[in-house]
């Protein structure tokens, strides 16, 4: 398995290209390999699957994080569709500390992003129907299960949707401003 890495402004944060291999029938993509990623610097062992479906373009999901000692890497890629995908650094001793990079990731493109402990994430659609598959390195843990409202004014993300016409949770609705934020890293 070839891949293609590639960091993004806040290093910590990377894009991952699988080699697709067409021809008449369709195509191949082995889209994640132990060793490859290892050997590319990304060794993680990854514990569970989730997949989420979004029927509407403007769905919100986001921003989530989990606390140690349940903190969770995620690689996550898009089977159909196309989002923006964001992480923001909440590791307080980091120097891009409250910092954000986004990403589009897409079907098409073919491209997945690792989102490392210590970033709360969000994503958005930009296509309807969009479906997400995302690995991650620690089991789900509703006690350690923590968020950021999406649009705190204080991250200034420059989302692709307004408030008004966001389609979010209850959930997501609710969550606390950056300032007010519990289960932040050290």
């Amino acid at each position: 398995m070839s891949i293609e890495v590639v960091s993004l402004a806040i290093p910590d944060v990377k894009i991952i290209k699988a080699r697709k291999i067409g021809d008449h029938r369709g195509f191949f993509s082995e889209t994640y390999n132990k060793k490859a990623f290892a050997e590319a610097g990304i060794d993680l062992d990854f514990v569970q699957d989730n997949h989420s479906y979004s029927s509407e373009v403007g769905t919100v999901r986001g921003l989530h994080y989990q606390a140690a000692p349940h903190a969770q890497n995620k690689l996550v890629r898009v089977l159909k569709g196309r989002i923006l995908d964001v992480a923001v650094d909440i590791r307080r001793s980091s120097p891009t500390f409250g910092q954000w990079v986004a990403a589009e990731i897409s079907a098409a493109e073919w491209n997945q992003i690792l989102v490392p402990v210590g970033f709360a994430h969000g994503v958005v659609t930009l296509e309807p129907d969009t479906e997400l598959l995302y690995k991650v390195t620690d089991y789900y843990a509703p006690s350690h299960d923590f968020g950021i409202r999406w649009n705190d004014p204080a991250l200034g993300i420059d989302w692709p949707v307004s408030a008004d016409a966001a389609r979010l949770s209850a959930k997501d609705l609710a969550q606390p401003l950056f300032s007010e934020a519990v289960g932040l890293f050290e």
